[in-house]
């Protein structure tokens, strides 16, 4: 195949590989399945015996976007900042490669509730959630749930405003608000 990527990796991860750029880059429903083969290397037959449909295609790239670290939310594991730090650093102004929340952009395109990506992306969203209370209870926060949601929304927010303007601007004006809600709830009796 002409685009055939320089790897030795099998074709299930040529596949997946090819389908992560493409949907990130053009979205789900702009990308025809005969992109992926092309890009990845392989046949139709070779995609459909790796996944038996399109829908589960796009569940499994999910799945390796919340398992791959490149997701926003790590900024969560940076171990050399102090729990309300991390809370703040989570609001810190993304790349010029930010094409939005992988979760949230399939959340729009996915329309049909059996679809088998809303289950990973009700996850995903759900331990997004816990991991901001859980932060905000190691930082000491008052009422860490309280935080926690707070936090979500406007980081949810800002994400969402960011892809739909193309600029990552919305993050500049989200991360003093964070610090503010961060601030107050640690000094909250």
């Amino acid at each position: 195949m002409a685009n055939q990527p320089a790897t030795t990796h099998g074709p299930r991860e040529r596949i997946l590989a090819a389908a992560s750029a493409l949907f990130y880059r053009h979205g789900i429903n702009a990308t025809g399945i005969g992109e992926v083969v092309e890009v990845a290397g392989v046949s139709k037959r070779t995609l459909y015996q790796q996944f038996e449909s399109k829908d589960e295609l796009v569940a499994a790239y999910l799945r390796r976007m919340t398992e791959s670290g490149r997701l926003l939310d790590r900024r969560l594991d940076r171990t050399e900042l102090a729990p309300g730090e991390r809370l703040v650093a989570l609001f810190d102004r993304p790349g010029a490669a930010f094409r939005g929340c992988p979760m949230h952009n399939a959340s729009v395109e996915l329309t049909e509730p059996a679809h088998p990506g809303r289950a990973v992306i009700h996850a995903y969203k759900q331990g997004f959630l816990d991991r901001l209370v859980d932060t905000a209870r190691q930082a000491g926060a008052a009422d860490p749930e309280e935080l926690g949601h707070r936090l979500f929304v406007l980081f949810e927010g800002a994400t969402a405003l960011a892809t739909s303007i193309n600029d990552p601007a919305a993050f500049d004006y989200a991360r003093p608000a964070a610090a503010t809600l961060v601030g107050q709830a640690l000094t909250a009796e």
